[in-house]
């Protein structure tokens, strides 16, 4: 009996190692802990996959899982990618069933929230998932739910907490970087790019285009990637050879350079097939080609500002300064670019206005900074670009293309060199620090072998009778040009004094272009409007507006406005192409806007989606906010209505008849701009012999935000309840009474958007307060609608008035 004893002693003795090995692989028991100190994980039971601590920076220490079985140690998850811990910290798995991270203080760095149960065990799956279980084996916490950067087969992403997919800074830093893949809340998958901290989304750059509540994105036993929605239909991400799981592992990564790619990788070299053993290979991605896909505004672009993006030979995003310029973190292209010399000042003393040229332009081709610009010229030739930039000390780049000369200043988004740009950038360096043009790849020295052989040239030239032969010729024909241009120039209409950017129409080419002034577009406080054509600009559309009512005499006011509004530039206001000036007629000619009205587009017989109508209240705040505080001379527009706010072919918001308000009577804006005596679009100070300041523009946004909100007019007489005839006064009563839903017309996304709903209704109101100085500026309501800015509740919009009275 003792022997038998003792043999199964030794018996257990020689398997405790397995036994042990079985414990690791299997269930995580209450009161296990892992340690930066050692290197021990948590292993899955096949192996595949393990979680633990990492050393991600000198002492630094991330805790994670990864692939376990192949030597490239792949992060799928973690947990402290923002906040990373020391040697010295610890993961433990508590008596009372808590999973807690503790750094080398003892300091809790995080916690994984519980909410179904208590935790009796944990363990980490051959998917990849971290799960905490309870007494009944049921799921209370798993990492799936709490996606980082990847998602892995059998892994769903649903709408709601769990959909988003955030990028790393940097291929090497896992704090959170400027990219998101995440539902919206009419089901569409998108790609955005966000603002660093406050996360705040800017547009998208690559959508499904899907619709549908509850809609999951799955990752498949299989490989696929798709998109399955509450109607059943199927929407395929995955594109390209599907591989299976059991010889492949896969994953799906928002990398740090903004690309949704899907990976693989052969377990072993037999499985490998047309893939590379050893390696992660990419299956597909979207968007195709990320320079090109991001068009926001707002935000750096795919890189950082002041750099230029190109894809390489492996179709991967690449960033790059211009000429005189360096990357503002060298661990980190991704970043920007900042000049490696003291910009051009615009002091009277300053850099740039010594005597002798300080600057010259240097050339990159096909590269462009399209969301930059803040003047247009045309038509202008080269030499003309390069001197307009260098003559304005606010200019670092021009980019020229055809007759066309856009100057921009620092700092530069959204950069980017693609080979059918068919312009130039020309850069403003230090005179005498840069060649004329970018080095060709090849480092060859071409350039200096042309200058070498045009010096040898000339010399050669000067030393024979056919030199001076050829320059008696030019001489005369440089002659015969300047006696015809200046006969040329007796003839053409006054055009050089407004700018070159502004083309000088005569009446006659006018009367042509529309046709004889046939088609009618519309009819406002400043005149009529006519749809026209450019023949001459590839048929390009156009409207012409004649103007009507002006100021007696004001010859030189028209000249000193129209110059002013023809060095405007934005995206969110209407672009003005040409003028005509002929005795009585003064006519407006403006690039053509497809889309018609805002006023035709919110109240017509369907109603814009959500998505739409918060893009078009961006865009108009946007394009607001520029006329008082960014443009050269602060604009009041004064007629701010949804007649006034015209769509161009992608529906964006493009503010019309800026700047004409000091060309009218002196009446004609306060009788013309919406219904005398009602809380209109007209700010009341109109009526109370105040000053009249940019506020009046903010309190004509608040309403026509409140018609966006709500897709109906200000004023509806034909209403029953006459409580809501005037839709300022039914608003503020719907948001104190919280009933927010009567606005939108049980609008379920709307709805399904609460926060920003109360948001933009909350700063409506503040914009139709009574009192001005109440009304925050546009720049501030901008702010507010973006949700940069805290919006606090709002009085009521005629309670200082009251007070008062």
């Amino acid at each position: 009996m003792a022997s038998a004893l003792s043999n199964l002693l030794c018996l257990l003795f020689l398997l405790h190692p397995l036994l042990a090995m079985v414990q690791t692989n299997g269930s995580i028991s209450l009161g296990s802990s892992l340690s930066t100190s050692d290197s021990s994980s948590w292993v899955s039971p096949s192996g595949d996959f393990a979680f633990g601590f990492t050393l991600v920076d000198k002492n630094l220490f991330l805790l994670a899982i990864w692939f376990n079985k192949i030597p490239e140690k792949t992060i799928v998850w973690s947990a402290n990618g923002d906040n990373l811990v020391l040697d010295g910290s610890r993961i433990e798995l508590t008596n009372s069933g808590q999973l807690v991270l503790n750094n080398h203080q003892g300091k809790d760095i995080w916690t994984a929230q519980v909410t179904n149960g208590s935790v009796t065990s944990a363990s980490i799956l051959d998917t990849g998932n971290l799960v905490l279980r309870n007494s009944n084996s049921g799921i209370t916490w798993q990492s799936f739910d709490h996606s980082t950067d990847t998602i892995l087969p059998t892994q769903i992403l649903d709408m709601g907490s769990s959909s988003t997919l955030s990028s790393r800074e940097t291929e090497t830093n896992y704090s959170s970087g400027r990219f998101e893949l995440d539902f919206q809340t009419d089901g569409n998958l998108v790609l955005y790019t966000v603002n660093l901290p406050t996360r705040i989304h800017y547009n998208s750059y690559w959508s499904t285009a899907t619709i549908g509540i509850d809609s999951q994105m799955i990752f498949n036993q299989s490989g696929y990637i798709y998109l399955r929605q509450t109607n059943g239909s199927i929407y395929n991400l995955t594109s390209g050879n599907v591989v299976s799981t059991r010889d492949f592992y896969q994953r799906a990564t928002l990398d740090f350079d903004g690309v949704f790619r899907q990976y693989v990788y052969p377990k072993n070299s037999s499985s490998s097939g047309n893939w590379v053993a050893g390696s992660w290979s990419v299956v597909w991605s979207v968007p195709s080609d990320i320079c090109m896909a991001i068009t926001d505004v707002y935000g750096s672009g795919a890189c950082g500002f002041n750099s230029y993006c190109r894809l390489d030979e492996t179709q991967r995003p690449r960033c790059y300064c211009p000429p005189n310029y360096s990357h503002s973190d060298p661990s980190n292209t991704f970043k920007g670019c900042e000049p490696d010399f003291v910009l051009q000042s615009c002091e009277p003393n300053g850099t740039g206005k010594e005597s002798g040229p300080q600057f010259q332009m240097t050339e990159i081709m096909n590269t462009d900074w399209p969301s930059a610009d803040y003047e247009w010229y045309t038509p202008v030739n080269e030499d003309q670009c390069r001197e307009t930039c260098l003559g304005d000390c606010s200019c670092a780049v021009a980019i020229f293309k055809g007759a066309n000369c856009w100057t921009k200043k620092l700092p530069m988004s959204n950069g980017k060199m693609y080979g059918n740009f068919g312009g130039k950038a020309l850069i403003k360096v230090p005179f005498g620090n840069s060649t004329s043009q970018i080095p060709s790849p090849s480092g060859s020295n071409n350039g200096k072998r042309d200058r070498g052989t045009l010096i040898l040239i000339t010399w050669t030239l000067l030393g024979s009778s056919v030199f001076l032969n050829l320059l008696f010729l030019v001489a005369i024909l440089l002659a015969a040009f300047f006696i015809k241009h200046k006969k040329l120039l007796r003839h053409q209409p006054e055009q050089i004094s407004l700018g070159m950017n502004l083309r000088s129409f005569t009446y006659k080419e006018l009367e042509e272009i529309t046709d004889g002034f046939k088609q009618e577009l519309g009819r406002g406080a400043f005149g009529t409007v006519y749809k026209g054509m450019l023949v001459s600009n590839a048929g390009n559309l156009i409207a012409v507006k004649k103007l009507e009512r002006l100021v007696a005499d004001g010859d030189k006011e028209f000249k000193a406005e129209i110059t002013a509004i023809g060095r405007i530039h934005h995206r969110n206001l209407v672009q003005l192409l040409g003028f005509c000036n002929e005795g009585s007629q003064r006519l407006l000619v403006y690039e053509f806007m497809s889309n018609g009205s805002l006023s035709s587009f919110l109240f017509g017989r369907s109603r814009p989606s959500w998505n739409q109508r918060t893009k078009i209240a961006f865009g108009v705040a946007r394009g607001l906010t520029y006329l008082h505080e960014e443009c050269g001379t602060q604009i009041i527009h004064c007629d701010i209505k949804p007649q006034n706010i015209l769509l161009d072919d992608s529906f964006t918001a493009r503010i019309s008849d800026f700047g004409l308000a000091k060309l009218l009577h002196a009446d004609q804006t306060r009788t013309n701009t919406g219904l005398r005596g009602t809380r209109g679009y007209v700010a009341p100070e109109w009526f109370r012999n105040m000053p009249i300041t940019a506020k009046v523009d903010v309190y004509s946004f608040g309403t026509l935000l409140l018609e966006i909100i709500c897709c109906r007019k200000n004023v509806e007489l034909g209403l029953d309840d006459m409580d809501n005839v005037i839709l300022t006064d039914w608003a503020y009563d719907c948001y104190r009474e919280r009933r927010l839903n009567l606005l939108v017309d049980e609008d379920e996304e709307a709805l399904s958007d609460a926060r920003r709903l109360e948001r933009f209704v909350r700063v409506a109101i503040w914009c139709i307060q009574e009192e001005p100085s109440l009304r925050p500026s546009m720049k501030k309501v901008t702010q507010m609608l973006e949700g940069a800015v805290e919006v606090s509740v709002p009085p009521d919009p005629s309670s200082f008035i009251s007070s008062i009275d």
